[in-house]
């Protein structure tokens, strides 16, 4: 699926953790925890956006719950000093009945106009067979223009500072 509206190529590879060609990748995967339960509390967490206000960015108020179509305005920063960030959420996967596999639920935002970067960004919760539950990160990303490519390594610097905070938001989750 691919729309003007988007500022990346190839919509939804993040579902599958793929990226297009020339993108910057950025997985992480941390175990948070063990059991069903567990593994519900933390889906539910991503897809109400607990994720995103614990890790400190502001999602609009009104944006109750992750469904694809969805746009969604997080800001990134320090008081009022923050810098935009629309998306457009692209897949949603709903945590499941146990059938024995590893389960996921979670979903995945693309950038919109407006956004520092270009690219697409996956939050999901794992369930593994053997009970233990995984908060996953996956995006891929390019510098929207050539302001943010000369400040790269200070959008690094954030990108990578905002996924330590998702992580340990996860383990809060999950616990």
């Amino acid at each position: 699926m691919t729309t003007p509206d988007f500022t990346y190529p190839t919509i939804g590879l993040s579902q599958r953790g793929e990226s297009p060609a020339g993108f910057r990748r950025v997985t992480r995967r941390v175990r948070v925890g063990a059991g069903h339960a567990a593994y519900v509390r933390l889906a539910e967490g991503i897809l109400s956006w607990q994720l995103h206000r614990g890790a400190g960015l502001r999602v609009p108020p009104g944006q109750a719950r992750a469904s694809v179509g969805v746009d969604v305005v997080p800001a990134f920063g320090v008081g009022r000093l923050r810098l935009p960030a629309p998306c457009r959420v692209v897949w949603v996967e709903e945590p499941g009945d146990d059938d024995g596999g590893p389960q996921r639920a979670g979903f995945g935002y693309g950038t919109l106009p407006g956004h520092p970067e270009r690219g697409e960004e996956a939050f999901i919760a794992v369930l593994e067979p053997d009970g233990a539950v995984y908060f996953e990160v996956f995006a891929f990303s390019q510098h929207a223009n050539w302001f943010f490519t000369l400040g790269a390594p200070v959008a690094r610097f954030f990108q990578e500072l905002v996924t330590r905070r998702y992580l340990a938001t996860a383990q809060r989750l999950a616990a």
